[in-house]
């Protein structure tokens, strides 16, 4: 497939300087049109027990796909199905196992450092040796042939 460059070098290879222009002039609007937004998991928001019901809704009442609705309300795909096949979400649960991981998460992102992931990295690395462990298959293994059955 050809690709906006190649293409750009055979304009000029061919003198096409006006089809050059009309190009750049493109690329000039498509960059102040261009606009720097957060990505969708970072501005996402956070899943409620009203926004898991807003989901039930346009799920029943609408043919949209999870995916859509999950654009439409920016969140996760991942989440949308949660709350349609398992009815995650539903009740302000504190215990709820999804809230807890989310709590989790959220103490990760607190401790930016990391301090643990690098111990254990460290540790790991230390434990292992150089050279790689023999499989548990040591010996070879008998090779069924046509002419055996």
């Amino acid at each position: 497939m050809t690709t906006l460059k190649e293409f750009e070098d055979a304009l000029r290879e061919q003198g096409m300087h006006m089809a050059l222009a009309i190009l750049q002039k493109l690329r000039d609007r498509d960059r102040t049109k261009r606009s720097v937004t957060p990505a969708r998991r970072i501005a996402g928001r956070k899943m409620t027990p009203e926004l898991a019901r807003h989901i039930l809704e346009l799920h029943a009442t609408t043919e949209m796909t999870q995916q859509e609705i999950a654009f439409q309300l920016g969140v996760n795909q991942g989440r949308v199905n949660e709350v349609i096949k398992r009815g995650k979400w539903l009740d302000d649960n504190p215990a709820a196992p999804e809230a807890i991981a989310r709590d989790k998460a959220k103490a990760r992102m607190a401790n930016p450092d990391g301090r643990k992931r690098a111990e254990r990295r460290d540790i790991r690395a230390a434990a292992s040796p150089d050279k790689k462990r023999p499989s548990a298959k040591t010996g070879r293994q008998a090779q069924l042939l046509l002419g055996d059955l």
